[in-house]
């Protein structure tokens, strides 16, 4: 005898699209093998539904990061992960299937999820270090999250699930973000960009001037909500003594690409009084407010202390250029600024900063 699979995490998705779009049949794209087993795509399925309002696109949703089928984890209260991603892209008229590289983007996001453990709230945002679709000449090379304009949260018999819609946005837009914060930055481009639909060929919305005007008012007022951030070029270097008794400075070393976002980031939380956190491969680097400006170094974190006189030094002179900058203010230390190699996916070197 065989019984039918609980399919009560999926049949509850399924339902809230039902109140969107009806009886519409949507395309979907399953997996042969399971990525428990062995299977290369960890989202057990991803379905993409048409419309046209406002504007024609895909309004595509996952399968898996929550439990679609019996309850599997400790807590009662979230399904799974506790979401399922959204993803709104622009559909041409005459176009009757979803880009296969929205169902890949769409299935990396859960090998991202499957693998580190973390996971998107609205709010976040990520680096795709290159463009969303790739081979394509789009300027959207990062993505944030929100939740999904239509599909509040519900409760399922496996626990609460968040609808997060993943947007595809530019680098400016990106270091709008960190230097302000996600939520604010796309409430000022809702107006155009309705319902956060991706559109790979839009120019940037700072170019907009009240989306720009929005954004700085922000940061003027609001500060950083950025209080860390990833570091992939990040390395410290203690101050020696030489034979001779001098003392050579120690080393902060950041890479060019992410120099210029610290910098705007230093203003937007050491001048509000916030701290902020540099996370790298080797060292964590802590930029607190104080009155003098001050460093200590321990087991694989640097502490810094910055008054509003040595922060503005900084922010200023963090530039995406190679350089040593050096801090009258901040005895002993020097900051190196490093050129960054942009990869593609293969490896290959397709841009140089500083």
């Amino acid at each position: 005898m065989s019984t039918e699979p609980n399919t009560a995490g999926w049949d509850a998705i399924d339902k809230e699209f039902v109140k969107l779009y009806g009886d519409q049949e949507p395309k979907h794209y399953g997996t042969l093998i399971s990525y428990a087993l062995g299977g290369p795509d960890p989202l057990d399925g991803i379905s993409a539904y048409k419309t046209d309002e406002p504007v024609p696109h895909w309004h595509f949703v996952t399968y898996g990061f929550s439990e679609l089928y019996d309850k599997e984890s400790d807590n009662p209260e979230e399904s799974g992960y506790g979401f399922e991603l959204t993803f709104r892209l622009d559909r041409g008229a005459e176009e009757e299937e979803p880009p296969a590289w929205a169902i890949n983007l769409l299935q990396n996001m859960g090998r991202y999820v499957f693998n580190s453990g973390n996971i998107f709230r609205s709010g976040d945002y990520m680096d795709a270090n290159g463009p969303i679709c790739l081979g394509s000449d789009t300027r959207l090379t990062a993505l944030a999250f929100i939740r999904d304009p239509e599909l509040p949260a519900i409760d399922t018999p496996n626990g609460r699930v968040e609808f997060i819609q993943m947007v595809g946005i530019t680098r400016d837009e990106l270091e709008a973000m960190q230097t302000w914060n996600t939520l604010g930055m796309l409430s000022a481009c809702l107006p155009y960009m309705p319902k956060y639909i991706t559109n790979l060929s839009r120019d940037s919305l700072l170019k907009v001037e009240a989306v720009t005007e929005a954004a700085e008012k922000g940061m003027r007022e609001d500060g950083s909500n950025t209080g860390f951030l990833f570091v992939d070029q990040l390395e410290w270097e203690p101050g020696k003594k030489s034979w001779m008794r001098k003392t050579t400075p120690a080393v902060l070393t950041l890479g060019a690409k992410q120099a210029g976002i610290i910098g705007k980031l230093l203003q937007g939380r050491i001048l509000k009084g916030k701290d902020l956190t540099l996370v790298g491969p080797e060292v964590r680097v802590i930029f607190k407010a104080g009155e003098e400006p001050e460093f200590a170094a321990g087991e694989g974190e640097v502490r810094i202390i910055l008054n509003e006189q040595a922060a503005g030094e900084l922010s200023r002179g963090l530039v995406p250029k190679k350089s040593v900058l050096e801090i009258p203010s901040l005895q002993g230390m020097v900051f190196g600024i490093v050129k960054t190699d942009i990869k593609d996916s293969e490896g290959n070197v397709v841009e140089v900063i500083g």
